[in-house]
């Protein structure tokens, strides 16, 4: 194994670990009074807020490399936070959350195919395996049932996968000019940017309360869980899921994130007492299975860039 990876893997992991808090935090503004729109609207302005000012100062004298790599900031903050955030909390009008999380989800098996299209170079069936087998976890994982297919639901979440896939392509850029804490810092500026604007629109309906939420069984102050919520499992998770995408390359890293639904699971254990099932079990090993299947299929193949096509704009040779 490379020297890189081992230290990428343990960043991918601690992503994972930071974004699949965020189900238990939303959980409870949510079940506070607070709309979908509001906690994710204040999720990303908050992590934007966070990050601000080291990002500014990690980006003194060098805002060159800003206009240089502004198509991994727009691809980052566009895709991967507000179209992603937007299109997610749109398909759940229509379909259940477990199937748009699944669908969602399919954001790696898109980067698979992509990197296909633009290199040329099929994956290893391995690496197809992999995704299938993935798949098939997260599905136990995540619960879906026999939920009905409404098409406008899975077209939005088709677009929130896209979304995903574009997190792992502008993450994983391993010779970008931009710092992880600036990179994310801007991203989620734009992302900010952008779901304010559909809050202040009404797009995203936006309704947030001030009275204290109960989070594993403890009543706290509605800012708390929301600072928590923007702290752990927005501007850390989006930082150290950057530092770990660009030493694992985007398709592995991407398989690696199939692992945040697993964590989440593990939190909902640990602070509320529900013990995943059976299925779920079965459910995460299959995730594990699939990641390793992927990980046998990069064995003896050399990585190639799998962002070019959109964070350069030409394909890669």
């Amino acid at each position: 194994m490379q020297p890189r990876r081992p230290i990428g893997l343990a960043f991918a992991l601690a992503s994972s670990a930071s974004f699949g808090l965020s189900g238990i935090f939303a959980s409870a503004l949510l079940a506070g009074g607070w709309s979908p729109g509001a906690v994710t609207t204040a999720r990303i302005a908050g992590g934007a807020l966070v990050l601000l000012v080291p990002t500014l100062w990690l980006l003194r004298g060098r805002w060159g490399a800003v206009l240089r790599s502004w198509r991994e900031v727009l691809v980052l903050g566009l895709l991967a936070v507000a179209l992603c955030q937007l299109a997610f909390f749109s398909a759940v009008a229509y379909i259940e959350p477990s199937l748009a999380l699944l669908i969602e989800f399919l954001g790696p098996v898109l980067l698979v195919f992509f990197t296909w299209a633009v290199s040329r170079r099929a994956p290893a069936m391995l690496t197809l395996a992999g995704a299938g087998v993935a798949l098939v976890g997260l599905a136990l994982v995540s619960g879906v049932g026999g939920e009905a297919l409404h098409p406008l639901g899975v077209l939005l979440a088709l677009g929130a996968a896209v979304g995903n896939a574009g997190y792992w392509i502008a993450a994983s850029k391993a010779d970008s000019e931009l710092p992880p804490i600036a990179l994310a810092g801007l991203g989620l500026i734009v992302g900010a940017v952008v779901l304010v604007a559909a809050s202040a629109s009404g797009l995203l309906p936006f309704v947030a309360t001030a009275r204290p939420v109960v989070l594993a069984g403890a009543t706290l102050p509605a800012w708390t869980v929301l600072l928590l919520l923007v702290l752990v499992a927005t501007a850390a998770a989006y930082v150290l899921g950057i530092l770990g995408a660009r030493r694992l390359g985007a398709t592995l890293a991407s398989f690696v994130g199939y692992s945040e639904p697993m964590f989440g699971i593990l939190w909902t254990a640990v602070l509320l007492w529900l013990l995943p099932s059976g299925m779920q079990w079965l459910g995460a090993a299959a995730i594990i299975a699939g990641v390793v299947l992927v990980k046998l299929g990069q064995v003896d193949r050399p990585r190639v860039s799998e962002s070019p096509a959109i964070v350069e704009g030409i394909p890669s040779p």
